[in-house]
């Protein structure tokens, strides 16, 4: 792709000029469009040192209102960014609905200069790879536009722009020791940049090449992609908005080999109980268990992910609070998730899960999760049936992203009948202190056991994985299912450590 470039193409200046002066108004009256109808736009550019990146994207954010966009110059990863998932980064990084991410260098530099620098194995190549591109197709079915630029000049342009920066005092600093290497060992970037176009130019994210030694023409070819591309956008987000999913079609995942066998909720017995005197010393033995492993685990570093899910009412804050109970504080962090904000909606509904995963050695206990898609937003229609039907894929391979990290992920459903709830709904009621506890969207979504236990049944039976397993807690004696819950984790965490 890169070596049968032609690298002479030349626009002459008084046809560009011209031209561009009407596509930068075009794409400042875009920008409203974009607004209005939530279109997330990114354009990330890669290329070369002293390709030119940086004046590309001053000449495209001083023709847009600065209030729609943010510009991102992504550099390797600190020491504290290695603690969590290679891709949470670039996931706080995503523009909200309606507006723009400018990206100066990208995730692919995780399989081009880095992958070089650090000499990973072409399986660590490729397995980066996937997920970028799981990625990419879960931002583009969320209705983001993603435009990729890749800026190239040869060996020696690289090699003449370098040295006239540091011929000047005022741009010396620009050069470092690391874009002499590069030069220096141009072809090893160079497969891996061909590498990375051939396997990552997808319909959805295609690459566009731009060569970059003259810069009004490279400047021009940017803008025509730009103001193209949003306008292709824009009527294809138009025309989808009318499609219609049908629910009863069957849903199709990637990876289906993944799945364990899991029981419909009608399938669980409910007569599980713990006799009282017991509780007390299995539950002591059990917290005292598991802080021993919590040490275990920040001294190996491995996150641990508990994810609650749950009838209302059916003991998942009593749950965790045992658990909590064994950790040390320093170590942990409990999230309850609520419906999501205006700014949570404003962006993919995974946006929200990845800025709030556990740094290595630590845990994160999630009180309700990233499930809410398949269950109350499906139910209750705050996304459409297209949404949550591709959900169940979406949330294996952010699952499965975890677990390649190196994360251990549990997940529990905590399973009560439709009498015991009514049962702790009336004692709520009834007794002054926990009243905050019960709230009128208890009882609506009462009303709608039938509709849940469906919803439940389906997550249950696509999202068990072998790196991310269900299991259901019988907690109708809630003594039995904090014992059971405390015992799952030890036995998970021996296995691993």
């Amino acid at each position: 792709m890169l070596s049968t470039l032609d690298l002479t193409q030349r626009i002459p200046k008084e046809t560009a000029k011209p031209e561009l002066r009407t596509l930068k108004a075009r794409l400042s009256a875009l920008q409203q469009t974009v607004k209005e109808h939530k279109l997330p736009v990114i354009i990330l550019f890669e290329g070369w040192s002293a390709a030119g990146k940086g004046s590309m994207i001053s000449s495209l954010i001083l023709t847009l209102d600065p209030r729609g966009f943010k510009t991102y110059s992504i550099l390797p990863p600190d020491e504290a960014e290695r603690r969590y998932p290679l891709l949470k980064r670039y996931w706080e990084k995503l523009p909200a609905y309606g507006s723009f991410s400018i990206l100066d260098r990208s995730w692919y530099q995780d399989i081009t200069t880095l992958a070089v620098e650090d000499k990973l194995s072409r399986q660590e190549v490729l397995r980066r790879t996937e997920s970028i591109r799981i990625m990419e197709r879960q931002l583009a079915d969320d209705g983001t536009l993603i435009l990729k630029f890749f800026l190239h000049i040869s060996k020696k342009e690289q090699k003449d722009r370098l040295d006239k920066l540091e011929a000047s005092k005022n741009t010396r600093w620009r050069v470092t020791s690391q874009d002499r290497r590069r030069n220096k060992h141009y072809d090893d970037y160079l497969d891996a940049y061909e590498a990375m176009l051939q396997n990552t130019t997808v319909s959805h994210a295609p690459w566009h090449i731009i060569p970059a030694h003259d810069k009004t023409t490279a400047q021009l070819m940017i803008f025509r992609t730009v103001v193209s591309s949003i306008e292709s956008a824009l009527a294809q987000k138009a025309d989808q908005e009318k499609l219609v999913a049908d629910p009863s079609a069957p849903i199709n995942l990637s990876n289906p080999e993944r799945l364990l066998p899991m029981p419909t909720l009608s399938q669980i017995s409910l007569d599980k109980t713990l006799d009282p005197s017991e509780y007390d010393q299995r539950l002591k033995d059990a917290q005292q268990r598991l802080s021993q492993l919590h040490n275990k685990l920040y001294r190996q570093k491995v996150p641990l992910i508990l994810a609650y899910e749950g009838w209302d009412a059916a003991g998942k804050g009593g749950n965790i609070k045992r658990v909590a109970a064994a950790l040390d504080p320093r170590g942990y962090e409990v999230i309850p998730i609520a419906a999501p904000d205006k700014t949570e909606l404003n962006h993919h509904y995974l946006w929200r899960f990845w800025r709030q995963l556990p740094k290595t050695g630590h845990i994160a206990i999630f009180d309700r999760t990233w499930y809410g898609r398949v269950m109350v937003e499906r139910i209750e229609g705050f996304c459409t049936t297209r949404q949550w039907r591709a959900a169940y894929q979406e949330i294996n391979e952010f699952e499965y992203e975890l677990a390649q990290w190196g994360a251990v992920i549990l997940k529990f459903w905590l399973h009560i009948d439709q009498n015991e709830q009514l049962r702790r709904f009336i004692d709520r009621q009834n007794t002054p202190e926990k009243q905050w506890k019960i709230t009128e969207e208890d009882w609506r979504n009462r009303e709608k056991w039938p509709q849940y236990q469906e919803a439940v049944d389906q997550m249950l039976q696509l999202t068990s994985t072998r790196y991310a397993p269900w299991y259901v807690i019988e907690s109708q004696d809630k003594k039995y299912a904090r014992i059971r819950t405390l015992e799952l984790i030890i036995q998970t965490l021996e296995d691993v450590l």
